[in-house]
């Protein structure tokens, strides 16, 4: 079934007014979804929740633009119109306007379907004539076939074998016009929309138009009656059949008795009253033995295609008014012959099985759904029906199959929000305790994070006055921060990279210095293990670098001096001398062979020295 109904997400309020007004629980609000959606196979197209949203969220499929097609295709289009029109446009004064208002709109014929009920209400006397011990139940209501189709199967043989009026009228007009004809039924159900999709051949019909969408038309291309002369209705005309929009009018229409105490037929109408109707139809037809003449609205009158705020009886006055007024002037001959000439097409129908109950859930999973929502000792029939659903235990059933979930229960739902309200309380309790202590720790944090800026402010201002060159970076050997001294050191490039990007910050290290020196950085990285005063040549200088860990295998920091640079060469030159002594008196208290090791430490140290100065005193020269 494709999506007759459906309900906008933007729109919807979750309400859950449409879920319990469905009458099949086609209705589903998963959890987490806070939206209603129908689902269109367990659909039967009744309109309930069309009728019963208050912020008008669902709507139905729209049939204008096809129908505008069809009117603009050159096509011979006849528009024919449920009974039920003249309950609907109780605003119109003259049925005959009405038809010359249609008929603007670029429809060739408009006829009237009570021609076909008037066919089709013979077919159901000579099955109720021809009894043979088998009850049936009406099927001019499609809203009432799709529900025992769907939900009661097993009542599909008792599902009367006759085409609903509107088929029957639409059979006739292709027999009478050709069967080139396009049609477009006019009524006030929706379902019909999903109807006429089970026909072809001389009981298709093209597009069916609801009521309110045909005022719609009328709006669009500005269709006011006071613009109009009269026209009347195209053949066929129909006879009692106009009665039809009353539920027991297709019993009138052919004298079929509806005595209390001799009649076979009972005629029910209302949702309510449809539901228990085929419930005990389906329990207790033997006991009751009678035909059931069905349909889901009150009658035609009141169905989802028609203008909101209809008021029944008012519409009933309208169509009884019609029917007398019509019969004053009817021609019986010239629809005798019609009824001749068209009584004997074929008029029968089938059905599908196309059964949507829900699988039973194990008895587990519903006990646990009861539990959640603190109702597993509740009465098996008993429940607020808040939720839309009958009992507790549907509810809960309905949660286990995925249809429902636990928020909807307004009892569950108030108890956790009381409860939250408290945890609230509470919440808001502690919060008052401790917004002083919070605004005095906002104080120290101001005050804490004052100091930290003026401490970090003083150590960049430090790092770029050292004379040493310094470099920070990340494990992906990114520079984080350096200073003038390490970008002199590198060279022109650096020089001017800093220009764009001070302090070469995110630049790769790798880029900037060579393999021995770059790889000592990898080093410390990888293995968390520090490099202390480490010798390396670079371009024309003899560098000493130290890399250590700043955060273990994360962030690195390297001290880098020019030996060649005088003030570091005097420095370093002290201190390696210092070294020198510092190391010769340890060992002159060690034993003698250690002294002749010491002795060559001495030497190597006192010729890097030596090599240090001469080095230095080249570069002076040059």
């Amino acid at each position: 079934m494709s999506q007759l109904f459906e309900i906008s997400k933007e729109s919807c309020i979750n309400c859950y007014a449409c879920v319990r007004v469905c009458p099949v629980k086609a209705i589903e609000v998963k959890a987490g979804q806070n939206y209603a959606k129908i689902i269109a196979d367990r659909c039967i197209g009744c309109g309930s929740c069309l009728n019963i949203c208050p912020v008008n969220a669902v709507k139905y499929h729209s049939s204008k633009e096809e129908v505008k097609a069809l009117l603009s295709s050159g096509a011979k289009v006849a528009a024919i119109c449920a009974p039920s029109i003249s309950g609907e446009f109780v605003d119109i004064t003259d049925y005959r306007k009405f038809v010359e208002m249609i008929k603007s709109l670029g429809f060739t014929y408009v006829c009237e379907v009570t021609f076909g009920v008037d066919l089709v209400a013979r077919e159901y006397k000579k099955l109720f004539d021809n009894f043979k011990g088998k009850y049936f139940l009406t099927t001019t209501c499609p809203v009432v076939v799709s529900l025992i189709e769907k939900y009661h199967p097993e009542l599909i043989n008792n599902l009367a074998p006759i085409v609903s009026p509107m088929v029957a009228t639409a059979k006739s007009l292709h027999n009478l016009y050709g069967e080139d004809t396009k049609i477009v039924a006019i009524g006030p159900c929706v379902q019909h929309k999903e109807e006429i999709k089970l026909y072809s051949g001389d009981g298709k019909i093209d597009s069916v138009l609801t009521y309110v969408e045909l005022r719609e038309l009328f709006e669009e291309f500005n269709v006011k009656e006071s613009n109009l002369e009269y026209s009347e209705f195209d053949e066929p005309i129909g006879y009692k059949g106009s009665l039809y929009p009353i539920s027991n009018g297709l019993l009138q229409a052919v004298d079929i008795s509806e005595d209390l105490l001799v009649g076979k037929v009972i005629t029910t109408e209302g949702p309510t009253n449809l539901l228990e109707a085929v419930e005990q139809f389906e329990t207790s037809t033997e006991l009751i033995k009678r035909h059931f003449n069905l349909f889901y609205c009150e009658g035609c009158l009141m169905g989802p295609g028609t203008s909101k705020g209809g008021k029944k009886y008012i519409r009933r006055t309208m169509v009884v008014n019609y029917a007398n007024k019509r019969l004053k002037t009817f021609n019986r001959e010239t629809w005798e012959k019609h009824i001749a000439k068209f009584e004997k097409l074929d008029f029968a129908r089938s059905f599908t099985f196309n059964d949507q109950r829900l699988i039973s859930q194990p008895e587990e999973k519903i006990q646990e759904v009861l539990k959640v929502i603190d109702k597993e000792f509740i009465e098996k029939d008993s429940g607020c029906e808040a939720c839309g659903y009958p009992s507790c235990r549907d509810f809960a059933s309905a949660v286990a199959s995925g249809l429902a979930n636990t928020d909807m229960c307004l009892n569950y739902t108030l108890k956790n929000r009381q409860e939250y309200i408290k945890s609230l309380r509470a919440t808001n309790d502690k919060l008052a305790k401790t917004q002083d202590a919070l605004k005095e720790s906002e104080k120290k944090a101001r005050i804490e994070q004052d100091a930290a800026r003026e401490a970090s402010d003083t150590i960049t201002t430090m790092l770029k006055k050292l004379p040493s060159a310094v470099v920070i970076i990340d494990k992906k050997m990114k520079i984080l921060q350096s200073n003038q001294s390490f970008i002199d050191l590198l060279g022109d490039d650096a020089l001017e990279i800093n220009e764009i990007i001070p302090g070469l910050v995110s630049a790769d290290l790798k880029s900037l210095l060579p393999y021995n020196i770059h790889n000592l950085f990898s080093y410390v990285i990888q293995n968390n293990d520090d490099i202390l005063n480490r010798d390396i040549h670079y371009k024309e200088s003899l560098l000493n670098i130290s890399v250590f860990t700043i955060k273990k295998n994360s962030i690195v920091g390297a001290v880098i001096r020019d030996l060649y640079a005088p003030e570091v060469r005097k420095e370093e030159v002290i201190k390696r001398i210092t070294d020198v002594v510092d190391k010769n008196l340890a060992m002159v208290q060690k034993i003698g062979f250690l002294l002749g090791e010491g002795a060559a430490e001495t030497e190597q140290m006192l010729n890097s020295i030596i090599h240090a100065y001469k080095e230095g005193d080249k570069r002076n020269e040059k």
